[in-house]
């Protein structure tokens, strides 16, 4: 399973000027006019310094936010989600260092990898199907690239969808859920709602569901 995964893309990190999603390029591309001191362009996994071989866990978020990591190039650095995601992993041993909102605070990931479903900002963060599916042929290389990957997580039901299919699963067989355990492609898949300032405010989710999410994993990870 992981062989076939692999094959599937050259190259798990696209290319800075990716051309695949037409509206996504264009929209960066305004950006990039706009504010050219961002970093605007496709936004490459964060990876522990240990290298990829300490990767057992994976957490796919959607996208890029414009003002978060399309402003950093660092996931969920630079807007609320980063907040809560990388709190809970520093409290779970799973991040070190202290979360500053900048990609030179020093923060490292801890046998941990974290990437997105979709690497370009998409203009209201809503990417359209299209731009998933593609996005997909990085996302599979991604997965197959960490030799010792145990889990992954999937914040959002689109991001769910998307790990599934590059699994190898249906998304029928397999669906989203908040506080989910499911097994796909030889791997154990949590998901949970994403930690987007949305979904807080209105209580979709709350801290305490967030985070015992990451306790199960950390538990998982440690069995």
């Amino acid at each position: 399973m992981r062989a076939a995964v692999l094959s599937a893309a050259p190259s798990p990190e696209p290319d800075r000027d990716c051309p695949l999603c037409p509206r996504l390029h264009d929209f960066i591309a305004a950006w990039r006019k706009r504010e050219p001191g961002w970093f605007n362009a496709p936004v490459p996994t964060f990876l522990p310094p240990e290298g990829e071989s300490s990767v057992r866990l994976l957490i796919v978020g959607l996208a890029p936010g414009l003002r978060g990591a399309n402003r950093t190039g660092r996931p969920f650095t630079g807007d609320y989600a980063g907040d809560l995601l990388y709190g809970t992993l520093i409290a779970q041993g799973l991040a070190r260092g202290e979360f500053k909102a900048r990609p030179d605070d020093g923060l490292e990931l801890v046998g941990t990898a974290i990437t997105n479903a979709v690497r370009c900002v998409p203009p209201d963060n809503k990417p359209v199907g299209a731009e998933i599916a593609t996005c997909r042929t990085f996302l599979k290389p991604t997965i197959a690239r960490f030799a010792n990957l145990r889990a992954i997580l999937t914040l959002g039901s689109i991001a769910h969808q998307s790990t599934v299919r590059a699994l190898g699963g249906r998304v029928a067989a397999l669906p989203f859920r908040h506080g989910g355990r499911q097994e796909a492609g030889g791997i154990t898949l949590f998901s949970s709602y994403h930690c987007s300032r949305y979904n807080t405010n209105t209580g979709v989710l709350t801290e305490d569901m967030f985070v015992n999410v990451f306790r199960e994993i950390a538990a998982f990870l440690q069995s």
